[in-house]
């Protein structure tokens, strides 16, 4: 079996704990207007008739074991640091057949494996990769469902459920929040996010990833609309009084990955 994937990051130390190697599957179901890699979005290998990154293309064909082979080069460097693998994107869990496979075989070589998602993927499938799955890094954007629409284009009613599920069975979850002015920012949201995940009684990790422009010039590159052109990113003290906000909640808050 082969998938695709657009970007292998050797000595990752922001996509979960210790040295990691982090492996970025291509395609995504959500289209949020702040993403970062606005070239993971499009399913599929695609050509270039200009250069992005170097290359005239985005995206690879590759197999679990190829994978493998690249993360292995690192294993001493996870085993020093309390390291692993994470698996981000895109969204891997859109290249469920292809996540599954991999995902087993690193855990047959004893690698710990974080996935980086948002969590939007049949209930069904979730719940089988997740006994696989050591720490998950759940991207969590908006409790309100016509903004969630609204701003990513799909319903996050599944995504809540899978956190949920997540928590009943006591796995360790990571919470991603971006930090988007005028969008999910308001005092009154960020009240409503901490009053859910303390409900839930697992969570106690909260990572805060303030919005920033430097991905504006890949939307130009690659003639995207950049829908997020005109918002401008939070000051520090925005930043660092949710980050005190949550705090108080009784979470662990991180800025940045």
């Amino acid at each position: 079996m082969t998938g695709i994937v657009f970007d292998i990051k050797r000595f990752a130390i922001h996509d979960g704990p210790g040295i990691r190697t982090s492996i970025f599957f291509k395609g995504c179901p959500l289209s949020c207007w702040w993403c970062h890699n606005p070239e993971s979005i499009r399913a599929g290998v695609e050509q270039l008739n200009f250069k992005f990154k170097g290359k005239n293309y985005i995206g690879w064909e590759t197999t679990s074991e190829n994978l493998l082979i690249e993360a292995e080069k690192d294993r001493p460097f996870y085993e020093q640091s309390n390291g692993g693998i994470t698996f981000t994107g895109g969204e891997p869990l859109m290249q469920s057949d292809f996540l599954m496979e991999t995902t087993k075989l690193f855990k047959q070589h004893n690698l710990h494996i974080c996935l980086d998602t948002s969590g939007f993927a049949s209930s069904k499938f979730f719940q089988e990769i997740s006994q696989y799955i050591d720490l998950f890094l759940f991207d969590l954007k908006h409790l309100d469902n016509k903004m969630h629409k609204k701003y990513t284009s799909v319903s996050n009613q599944v995504i809540l459920k899978n956190l949920e599920y997540l928590v009943k069975i006591k796995k360790e979850v990571h919470i991603r929040f971006p930090f988007i002015p005028t969008i999910n920012n308001q005092s009154g949201h960020l009240k409503d996010m901490a009053n859910y995940l303390n409900n839930l009684k697992h969570i106690k990790n909260i990572n805060i990833l303030p919005f920033h422009k430097i991905a504006q010039g890949k939307y130009e590159q690659l003639n995207f609309e950049n829908k997020m052109s005109e918002i401008q990113e939070p000051s520090n003290e925005e930043i660092e009084n949710a980050k005190f906000f949550f705090e108080k909640q009784g979470f662990n808050v991180k800025i940045g990955g």
